[in-house]
This record gives C-alpha cells, sequence and structure tokens, in this order.
C-alpha cells in the first residue's frame, strides 16, 4: 500500500470542530503550568522539628517543584526564637513549633486557624559525652541520684529546660543541688555543650539530642518523670502563598514524613494519606 494511504484524512467539516478544540486544551494546559508554578516557601522550624524537617526538604522539593527556603531553625529564647521573629515581621510562610506556642500564634492573629495540624509528640532525653560513663536513669530514684552525683547539667532554654527547671527539679528534691551546677542553652543544641565536655549530661528533645555529633544519647527521662510536647504546624496569615504553604502541611503528615520523623526520635501523630 503506498505510504500517502496511511495519512490520516481529517474532512473538512470535522477539522473546523477539531482545531478549536485543541486550541482551547493548549490554553488550559497552558494555564496549568501558571497556577502550578514554583513558590518559595520560607519555613521557621523548632529544634525538636528541625532534624527531621531538613531531611524532608529535597523530597518535598522535587515532588513538588516549590523551593523551601529555611530562615531559622530556631531555639533558644529572646530575640531569635520563633514567636519574636514572627512578631517583629521577619518573611514567613510555615512554622513549625510547640502546639501550645502555636495557638498562642493563632489567638494574636499571626497563624491561620484552620491551617494548624499536629505532627509529632516529643519526649525528653539524656545524653553524654561520646564515650563517657552511662549514668543510670532507668527510674526516676537513679534518675535523681544521676543528677546529684553529676559533676555539670545542662538544660535546654525552652519547654523541656522549664519543664525541668520549674517541675521536675523540685518535685524530686534536687532544685537546688541542680542549680549550682547548671547551665542553661540558650541559643545553642544541648548536646553542642555536652560535646564539647562543659557539661557532663545534657537533657533536651530526644530528636535534638540525636541529631548532634560527638555525643552519646543515653535514653528517655524515666516513668512519671517524662513530659511529652505536641509540636504542630501552621501558615502564617503574612503568607503570600498559602495554598503551596499549605501543601508542605500535607506533605509533613505522609507517610514518607512519619518514617523520618519516627527514625529523628519523633512519635508521628498521623498520616494524611
Amino acid at each position: 500500500m503506498p505510504e500517502a494511504c496511511l495519512r490520516l484524512q481529517w474532512p473538512r467539516s470535522r477539522a473546523r470542530h477539531v482545531l478549536p478544540l485543541i486550541a482551547v486544551l493548549g490554553a488550559l494546559v497552558a494555564g496549568a503550568r501558571v497556577g502550578t508554578a514554583a513558590d518559595e516557601i520560607h519555613v521557621l522550624s523548632s529544634g525538636a522539628t528541625s532534624p527531621a524537617y531538613l531531611q524532608l526538604v529535597p523530597l518535598f522539593e522535587k515532588q513538588t517543584g516549590h523551593k523551601l527556603i529555611t530562615d531559622a531553625i530556631a531555639t533558644g529564647v529572646g530575640p531569635t526564637a520563633i514567636p519574636a521573629r514572627i512578631r517583629r515581621g521577619e518573611p514567613g510562610d510555615v512554622v513549625l513549633t510547640a502546639a501550645a506556642t502555636l495557638d498562642d500564634l493563632i489567638k494574636q492573629g499571626r497563624v491561620v486557624a484552620d491551617s494548624r495540624a499536629d505532627l509529632a509528640r516529643s519526649s525528653i532525653g539524656m545524653a553524654v559525652r561520646a564515650g563517657a560513663n552511662r549514668p543510670d536513669i532507668s527510674t526516676v530514684e537513679a534518675l535523681k541520684r544521676t543528677l546529684l552525683d553529676a559533676r555539670s547539667v545542662a538544660y535546654s532554654a525552652q519547654v523541656s529546660g522549664l519543664y525541668l527547671v520549674n517541675e521536675l527539679f523540685p518535685r524530686l528534691g534536687v532544685a537546688d543541688a541542680v542549680a549550682k551546677k547548671s547551665r542553661r542553652a540558650e541559643t545553642e543544641p544541648v548536646g553542642e555543650i555536652v560535646a564539647r565536655g562543659e557539661a557532663e549530661i545534657g537533657f533536651q528533645q530526644i530528636s535534638e539530642l540525636r541529631a548532634v555529633k560527638g555525643i552519646d544519647y543515653v535514653g528517655p527521662l524515666p516513668g512519671d518523670a517524662q513530659r511529652t510536647t505536641v509540636f504542630a504546624a501552621g501558615v502564617l496569615t503574612a503568607s503570600r502563598h498559602q495554598d503551596a504553604s499549605r501543601a508542605l502541611i500535607r506533605f509533613l503528615r505522609s507517610p514518607e514524613a512519619v518514617r523520618v520523623m519516627t527514625q529523628s526520635g519523633l512519635e508521628a501523630l498521623a498520616s494524611a494519606r
């Protein structure tokens, strides 16, 4: 059969209908590309969520085409803390922080209420310098002895440290003894202080301790000495990328994110899929 006979020949009557349809489809495709244009999403992450979040950044960017800009892996108090940055009006789209802090930001009108999503539960642990003796903290009594015997103690300036100083240490009757030999980490992870040998033992969220090199993670606080904190995500009301920001939060509750959070030492709370 001649090659010419294999060519598709559209009747002129059909061509009049098909050609406009092709034009419409082309316009729709072009519009879809504009609607899914990549956005730059500015993220403020707490120290507890940062190890898992940073691992997930490349995967989210690959899947969506969006770019994540992490302005602050916020630790400590004062001007470097997440609430202070937001009050100053620093650029931001998504915030990952303790649920109580997020709820306060919602009340202040700085975070969109219906964007709030719990991500993970975090527990407090203890660490020593790499290779050092690992004290026993398997029971509350053992923890008390360890606190009294330690030459120096470091703790966080954020939620875990506030709990230790204001509630746990007084309850155990060691507040005065520990105060004389303790150091509060204002602007760096507790693990860094322990790794340098500036504190014999250190307490912080487990995920934060595991992210630091040069220390050995001993274990979680025992029994009713433990205090867990829920960390959540929300979209800032000032965000110019509301849809992309919500997409990031959905991703942070996906099976992939749950797996990474669990590996980092967090207890992931939900999967969106």
